[in-house]
């Protein structure tokens, strides 16, 4: 298939008009004139995954390579090895970052790897409905991910409806209407906040909660006829 035809059908399934301001998704290395006969799949384009990756295929990553303009290609820089690497192997590569975060992860997190049902959407955020202690929830949650520690606010009393954001969620606090947002990236003070407005938070991780963009983006690229293969960035934060 040529890179174009491939571009329109993602295109289709997520509108890349639907991309924040300050995002960069999109197509960021590659001629639109390519003929591919592979995608991958990975949450980053770092090097160690274009470097595994077959010459002349298409890397789809949900954050982009490029975020801010680059005013100089300093071979020193991570991000200009792995441009240059991929101009090497006549890689494309085309982000999926926050207009498929609107339309897909956060609904696929929410049902899939969460298991909530009847989840309704605002914008980024999904919302669901429980009927559980944050105890109780905060444990299932940990074990659905198999984190072994989460960072939590806890909030007393019955929790009743969930927010879920994947990624970066702390911006989303005061938007919040539900007893507990299940998010990524929680700082010190984000979890004062959330305290002192009563509302349960809990950490999975920015990793964590958008690793599965891959198995949401294979599911959707299989109508088309071309091989898709997932290899995903690593988490380059462990746990001791």
């Amino acid at each position: 298939m040529k890179l174009s035809e491939i571009y329109s059908f993602l295109n289709s399934l997520s509108p890349f008009e639907l991309a924040e301001g300050w995002d960069n998704s999109g197509l960021i290395v590659g001629d639109m004139g390519a003929t591919i006969e592979t995608v991958y799949l990975s949450l980053e384009p770092t090097f160690e995954v274009v470097s595994a990756i077959g010459e002349g295929s298409l890397l789809v990553t949900h954050h982009p390579l490029i975020f801010s303009p680059l005013k100089k290609l300093d071979f020193s820089d991570a991000t200009v090895r792995t441009i240059c690497l991929a101009v090497q192997k006549n890689i494309s590569i085309v982000a999926m970052h926050t207009n498929y975060d609107k339309t897909h992860l956060n609904e696929y997190f929410a049902t899939n790897v969460m298991g909530f049902n009847s989840v309704s959407k605002d914008g980024f955020l999904v919302y669901a409905d429980v009927d559980t202690e944050f105890g109780s929830l905060a444990e299932s949650v940990k074990q659905k991910l198999g984190l072994p520690v989460i960072n939590c606010v806890e909030k007393t009393g019955k929790i009743k409806k969930v927010a879920i954001v994947t990624g970066s969620g702390a911006s989303f606090l005061n938007k919040v209407n539900a007893d507990c947002l299940i998010t990524g990236d929680i700082k010190y003070h984000d979890a004062v906040n959330a305290k002192e407005a009563g509302i349960g938070v809990i950490d999975v991780t920015h990793y964590a909660s958008e690793a599965v963009f891959c198995d949401s983006m294979l599911e959707n690229l299989k109508i088309l006829p071309i091989r898709v293969i997932i290899s995903n960035s690593k988490n380059p934060l462990k746990f001791f």
